[in-house]
């Protein structure tokens, strides 16, 4: 048994298949089957079955690949930690985020911690809440930036920030001059939601349901991104209820008006999630001690 072989025994789990796994390590399928039976001869017993014309884990597969993986991440983490020691290599920080921390918030940050860390590279990955978490428990990323429900308690959750929403109209609008609107108002007007599934609005409908007006908002138009949402308020297509990062640069350069709406107040929490590792990158340590000032 060697390393190798656990890392191609995590790769045929992942991928479900003997002949994807042998197509994304450049080899071929007997000499992937090969090392699946090393395996299973050092351990005394079948890490596979075959149900249907599908390869599934055997009860000892299931219990040997959490260990596979965490054998296989500790060895990279240390050649990675004795070859930057030595100055061979150079610090990269794969970071994960969703898609609104990630186009919105973290190229500002990164930009300043770069500055103070020159040194130090990154790696950015971002996509919807639950692939990136996804990618942090197969250990393809370091942290993630994430501001949907974290539902795994295996991984470590730290709040680091709060963002506001907040409703957004054109400045030809009716409210384009209104400081504060009261929220019986809201339904007068066409609202233009993200899409069903989206965390945000998911989160307005709740506050919105609570309050009673929800069931009130008849005219709606659903787009599937924050720019397209933007560029329509702009044109004066609706008004929409927008995480705050996302509008800045709209409302200070006065292509957008922030309304306030009476005793409303809508804030979601921003999170940085980990998982519990004994042995972490070096750059890292220092990543973290900036976001927590």
């Amino acid at each position: 048994m060697n390393i190798e072989s656990l890392k191609m025994f995590c790769l045929v789990v992942e991928e479900g298949t003997i002949s994807q796994a042998a197509r994304l390590s450049f080899v071929t399928q007997p000499a992937v089957t090969r090392q699946i039976r090393q395996l299973e001869e050092a351990y005394k017993t079948q890490l596979f079955k075959r149900h249907s014309g599908k390869l599934i884990l055997s009860k000892a597969g299931e219990l040997l690949y959490p260990y596979a993986k965490e054998i296989v991440e500790y060895t990279k983490l240390s050649f990675d930690a004795i070859q930057e020691l030595n100055g061979n290599e150079e610090i990269v920080l794969n970071i994960g985020a969703s898609y609104t921390l990630g186009e919105y918030l973290l190229p500002g940050i990164l930009g300043e911690f770069s500055r103070n860390y020159p040194d130090l590279k990154f790696s950015l990955s971002i996509g919807n809440t639950p692939t990136i978490l996804a990618k942090l428990e197969i250990n393809e990323i370091d942290i993630a930036f994430v501001e949907g429900a974290v539902n795994n308690d295996e991984l470590i959750r730290e709040k680091f920030a709060e963002d506001e929403l907040i409703l957004v109209t054109s400045l030809t609008h009716a409210w384009g001059k209104k400081e504060q609107i009261n929220i019986q108002e809201l339904p007068e007007e066409k609202m233009i939601w993200r899409e069903a599934n989206s965390g945000t609005r998911l989160i307005v409908e709740a506050a919105l349901s609570e309050l009673g007006v929800l069931e009130e908002i008849k005219s709606t138009m659903e787009l599937g991104s924050y720019q397209s949402i933007k560029n329509a308020v702009e044109a004066n297509l609706g008004v929409s209820i927008l995480p705050k990062l996302t509008v800045t640069k709209e409302i200070s350069n006065g292509s957008l008006h922030e309304v306030k709406i009476k005793n409303l107040l809508i804030s979601r929490d921003l999170w940085m999630v980990q998982k519990s590792h004994r042995f972490k990158k070096s750059g890292l340590k220092y990543f973290l001690q900036f976001i927590r000032q």
